[in-house]
């Protein structure tokens, strides 16, 4: 059965109520939890676009996006609006019992159709191929070079010097205020990617970029962080799966004003050249150093497949000890001991180590009580140790 003009009218009245109905209750639920009407509404349109660029180059990417977006709006809502107006126009109306003439071909929309988007289409190759050339331009003399180590599942950062052929200092920790990447801002940093196993990946959702490291095929690029971004820390992470171990992949990206980059530096390269304190020894008499000097206690700790062998560990408290640590992988490793857990102050720090290789640690004596040890590359790798 047909239904009347009226039952229709009144159904679309119905409708529009219900609508009219869910936009006040997301409105009121906004509004009662504390939310501005107008913010919410910026943060939904923000949804739409990337992050703000932090780089010259990720600001070329993102003006592309807008561009390409805007466009894309504009059709979307060209073509909604058309077929909206031709259901509307053309909805069946009572009486209209025969057939509306037809229209067969229509030279004027056919070229329309045609003209319109080759000349889109022509104009968004223009535009990304211009920021394409933007992003992979790269410079004869960058100011700092970096290379991006990646391997099965760490981040290395080696510096260069001014030539670019040797390395003053090697990054090994990826994440924390004592890790990552540090880049001055302002300055045109070129970086390249090497892997020495698997696919991996560069990207730094802030940069708006991310190129993929290929093992065996070195890559390049240049970026420049803005000078308004000084004193920022961006995550970055391996954006290919890569392994059982990928998630562990993360890295920190330091922007940093040049002077406080220089000094920065030149700190690091100072501490990598100098040679290491020699171990504590007795003092003359044979009386122990203060604090408790080395004993008999001997723990042996191994690190493989981004793990530590052993889980809980026991030393006498008030007395120093020592501990053979093996890294049976070619991945930095050390062990670190915190006071509580393993994520408590640190009370000792060894010397990160890439294997295979092995080293021993001097630790000095722990008051009683229980520690936790960890790989201060990886936090993942923890263990218990107790003092009693």
């Amino acid at each position: 059965m047909s239904s009347t003009p009226r039952s229709r009218s009144l159904s679309g009245a119905l409708f529009a109520l219900l609508v009219i109905a869910i936009l006040a209750a997301l409105l009121l639920i906004a509004i009662a939890a504390g939310l501005n009407p107008s913010d919410a509404a910026a943060r939904i349109i923000e949804s739409f676009f990337p992050p703000a660029a932090v780089t010259a180059q990720g600001a070329a990417i993102r003006d592309l996006y807008v561009i390409v977006f805007v466009i894309a709006a504009i059709i979307f809502f060209a073509v909604e609006g058309l077929i909206l107006w031709t259901v509307l126009r053309y909805r069946r109306r009572p009486g209209d019992d025969t057939l509306p003439p037809q229209t067969h071909g229509n030279l004027l929309a056919e070229a329309l159709w045609t003209i319109i988007p080759t000349v889109i289409v022509a104009f968004l190759f223009v535009i990304s191929w211009q920021t394409l050339n933007t992003v992979e331009a790269v410079s004869a003399q960058p100011d700092i070079r970096i290379r991006a180590y990646a391997a099965q599942f760490q981040w290395q950062f080696d510096y260069y010097d001014e030539s670019g052929e040797n390395i003053v200092f090697t990054q090994l920790l990826p994440n924390g205020a004592e890790g990552g990447m540090a880049v001055p801002v302002g300055r045109s940093i070129r970086l390249r990617l090497e892997s020495p196993d698997v696919i991996h990946a560069f990207y730094v959702p802030q940069f708006l970029f991310k190129r993929d490291v290929n093992p065996g095929r070195p890559s390049e690029f240049e970026f420049t962080v803005d000078e308004d971004d000084a004193g920022q820390t961006f995550g970055g992470q391996c954006a290919e799966l890569c392994g059982a171990g990928h998630r562990l992949m993360t890295f920190d990206v330091h922007a940093m004003a040049p002077d406080e980059f220089d000094a920065w530096l030149a700190a690091n390269i100072e501490r990598a050249n100098a040679s290491p304190p020699p171990p504590p020894s007795a003092e003359p008499g044979g009386s122990q150093p203060p604090g408790g000097g080395q004993g008999d206690t001997v723990l042996q700790i191994a690190a493989l497949n981004i793990a530590f062998d052993k889980s809980e560990l026991a030393v006498p408290a008030g007395e120093g000890f020592r501990i053979e640590f093996d890294n049976q992988e070619a991945q930095p490793h050390n062990v670190a001991i915190h006071e509580g857990s393993p994520t408590g102050p640190e009370v000792f720090r060894g010397e990160i180590i890439t294997g295979p290789r092995q080293i021993t640690y001097e630790v000095p004596a722990l008051e009683a009580g229980t520690y936790g040890f960890v790989c201060t590359v990886h936090p993942n790798m923890t263990g218990t140790l107790t003092a009693e």
